[in-house]
């Protein structure tokens, strides 16, 4: 069957016209170029300031298009409204879920939230130097 599709291209195109066009070489076979210009796409880490609930939209925007790495200080909105914080984490929490990324804090006013090809290593580093951060917290519920 092959054959036929053969023929009627050299018909309708010239063959010399056809196998240029198609990529044939001399071979018979047809070479595609395979790799898509998307996949080399970089990751970003990403430092953001959260002084209000509101500010929490820019840092979830920026997770979903999944090629960022939030780096997130929480100090200003803990300083200023503990509970409008509690709300920033759980709603980060359950976008990180929803994506199937992963999130943890860092010390007392950093968190982190990385899309789904990311993971957070949560192990006690061996052997840390002075003023390295001391733990990784949890967010479970």
């Amino acid at each position: 069957m092959s054959g036929f599709f053969s023929k009627l291209k050299d018909r309708m195109m010239g063959e010399d016209i056809s196998k240029e066009v198609m990529g044939e070489t001399h071979d018979g076979y047809v070479e595609l170029d395979t790799v898509s210009k998307d996949t080399a796409t970089k990751v970003t880490v990403r430092p953001f300031q959260l002084d209000d609930f509101e500010g929490i939209k820019e840092v979830l925007d920026a997770l979903r298009e999944g090629h960022t790495i939030a780096l997130i200080n929480i100090k200003a909105l803990k300083e200023k409204d503990i509970v409008e914080l509690k709300r920033a984490i759980n709603k980060l929490k359950k976008t990180c879920d929803a994506i199937e990324g992963d999130i943890a804090g860092f010390g007392d006013d950093w968190i982190a939230a990385t899309p789904n090809f990311a993971h957070i290593h949560r192990g006690k580093m061996e052997g840390k130097a002075e003023g390295d951060v001391a733990e990784v917290t949890e967010f479970n519920d």
